[in-house]
């Protein structure tokens, strides 16, 4: 779950004026942010039907989409920014999807529950999975397939062949986030990258 102050976070790194696709783009709230407060154009993809219409009530443009099925109906370069915030985890086809996020877009935004952020690690040394404001699902019932870290993605980024242009760490909750860029793998329960091809 992401706070109001990480999404805001996260939206000034997209650049003013810039065409946007959100990919899991829930009910349009980032994209809706990004239209009225930096010029922002794009599309969202959501597979969920109600967050479908969510979108299309804040007047934002929206792809039903399954994002298994990649991003083949856009051309290479079709954005300036490529955003998925709370998705990868989600996903089957994590590289083949960062892979897509470069060749669609000509910048990558990605944020995701940070797994090696210290309460997360005492959980584990406990022997239970963490439930956590960034993690808040028991392990039985959470839609994540996977967790990931701030250290992990590096590698997978580098593997996919994606450079980073800036990566930190966000610590926070819904009242209260700042960014880190000390020891983030630790000390941070999101991770943000933001990456080209």
């Amino acid at each position: 779950m992401t706070s109001r102050q990480t999404v805001d976070a996260i939206a000034a790194l997209v650049p003013q004026g810039s065409h946007v696709l959100d990919l899991g783009c829930g009910g349009g709230g980032l994209l809706a942010l990004l239209q009225r407060e930096r010029g922002c154009s794009g599309y969202g993809i959501e597979l969920d039907d109600a967050k479908v219409l969510d979108c299309l009530q804040r007047g934002v443009n929206v792809v039903q989409r399954n994002l298994e099925e990649g991003l083949s109906i856009f051309a290479d370069n079709s954005f300036d920014v490529v955003r998925q915030l709370d998705t990868l985890q989600n996903l089957r086809n994590t590289e083949v999807m960062l892979r897509e996020t470069a060749r669609v877009g000509k910048m990558g935004v990605v944020a995701f529950p940070n797994f090696a952020h210290w309460p997360n690690r005492m959980a584990v040394l406990r022997g239970r999975m963490p439930v956590t404001k960034a993690l808040p699902y028991e392990w039985y019932d959470t839609p994540n397939i996977r967790v990931g870290t701030f250290a992990d993605f590096a590698v997978l980024a580098a593997r996919c062949g994606l450079t980073v242009s800036d990566a930190f760490g966000v610590l926070g909750n819904a009242e209260h986030c700042k960014a880190v860029r000390t020891f983030p793998n630790l000390m941070a329960n999101t991770a943000v990258f933001t990456l080209r091809g």
